[in-house]
């Protein structure tokens, strides 16, 4: 006779499919704990005041308000948003139209698409410096080719007022980032929805308008909230691109907090805990739209 054997209990058995996981993303769940977790709170005493380095050791929001009801916060605030917003906006619209030019493209044609991302910031703010500065080269070839009489005629591209720079340098570095995203959605199971509108005998415009645009929606949202909360906290493109004044909130922060004057630094850092809060909802929000996507079936 052969032992029966019983069953072994569910609550028994392991949990590797939650557990496997959270053993794979604790090395950077680390990481990030540690920086920013850190980071925060070791700042946020200080931007409320204790700094005994500097002699202060009244904790107090009198530094919060001095940068929310300085006449100068709304100004910064209304071009950190501008230039994030519209990098934002151009980028999305170029990467949207990028993904349905290479969503069937040979992989030699993405690999090289992909390049700027391997390129940091700083690196192509430099690079716009050199080519769109009045004595850069662009300048210098449109004098060579005729175009203008010498540097004074050039148009201001860098450190100017709209920020042109700063936006183009975001505009290049951001689109393949978001084309990716956009391309996933779009080779899961936009394609064959494409196909479908085809078999209906949709136009162009109602295959773009009714079925493409809605599956790439939630994708393009997400990609761009990420993109936004980047450029609205980074601040070295601003800082070598942008005008002295006004300011970029981050440029802002980083000047306060690098003063020779200690007083001055609860301020920066003030500033700082302001920008990681909108950061903060930005990625949130684009977190939700990803599991929205998720649970309709497309995969961001």
């Amino acid at each position: 006779m052969t032992e029966e054997r019983r069953p072994i209990p569910l609550k028994r058995l392991p949990r590797t499919g939650a557990v496997r996981p959270l053993a794979l993303l604790a090395p950077a769940l680390i990481v990030v704990l540690v920086l920013f977790g850190g980071g925060l709170i070791l700042g946020l005493p200080q931007s409320l005041g204790y700094l005994p380095a500097a002699g202060m050791s009244k904790i107090s929001l009198k530094h919060f308000q001095r940068v929310l009801f300085d006449p100068d916060f709304f100004s910064s605030l209304g071009l950190t948003l501008y230039v994030a917003g519209v990098s934002t906006l151009i980028a999305a619209a170029l990467s949207l139209l990028a993904a349905m030019a290479l969503v069937e493209s040979p992989r030699w044609l993405l690999f090289i698409f992909q390049i700027p991302l391997t390129v940091p910031h700083l690196v192509i703010a430099i690079a716009m410096a050199f080519l769109l500065a009045p004595s850069g080269m662009v300048a210098r070839l449109f004098q060579n080719l005729g175009w203008i009489s010498g540097p004074g005629d050039f148009p201001l591209l860098i450190n100017d007022p709209f920020c042109i720079g700063i936006l183009l340098t975001y505009v290049w570095k951001e689109i393949p980032f978001m084309t990716l995203m956009i391309l996933s959605a779009l080779k899961n199971s936009g394609m064959e929805m494409l196909d479908v509108g085809r078999t209906l005998n949709a136009g162009p415009w109602q295959r773009f308008r009714y079925i493409l645009l809605p599956i790439l929606l939630p994708s393009l949202g997400a990609a761009g909230l990420i993109v936004f909360a980047y450029t609205f906290g980074a601040f070295e493109v601003p800082y070598l691109l942008g005008q002295t004044y006004p300011m970029s909130l981050p440029v802002w922060a980083y000047r306060n907090y690098s003063d020779v004057d200690l007083a001055a630094r609860p301020e920066g850092i003030a500033i700082g805990i302001v920008i990681a809060v909108g950061v903060t909802g930005c990625i949130i929000a684009s977190q939700r739209l990803a599991r929205g996507q998720k649970r309709r079936g497309t995969v961001f």
